[in-house]
């Protein structure tokens, strides 16, 4: 599993969890938060492995299913940018305009 899968998956997680039933959120948060092996989680609920993978794989997809549908993981990462890029001409206060148009850009994602 690549870094930026993870990554995607936390932020996934941590954004839409409330979205998940109580089993969803336990396996996603043993697998990606705690670092748990399949093995590790389905004895922890004595279920088998491909149970475990099973559950993750459908509740990864159902995740990505509410990213596409309500783009909250996009826009943070569009508000992040968008920040950075105001920071870095708030320290060159010559470029006003700049700054008030991209803190306009910031306030239309919301």
């Amino acid at each position: 599993m690549t870094l930026e899968k993870t990554t995607r998956m936390n932020y996934l997680f941590d954004f839409y969890q409330s979205l998940l039933t109580a089993k969803q959120k336990s396996y996603m948060s043993l697998y990606y938060l705690d670092d748990f092996s399949l093995g590790e989680i389905a004895d922890e609920y004595e279920v088998s492995r491909q149970a475990v993978y099973d559950n993750i794989k459908r509740t990864e997809a159902m995740l990505e299913q509410y990213e596409e549908k309500l783009l909250l993981f996009k826009k943070f990462k569009e508000r992040k940018e968008l920040l950075k890029k105001m920071r870095e001409l708030v320290a060159d206060s010559a470029q006003t305009e700049e700054a008030e148009a991209l803190i306009e850009s910031l306030e239309k994602l919301d």
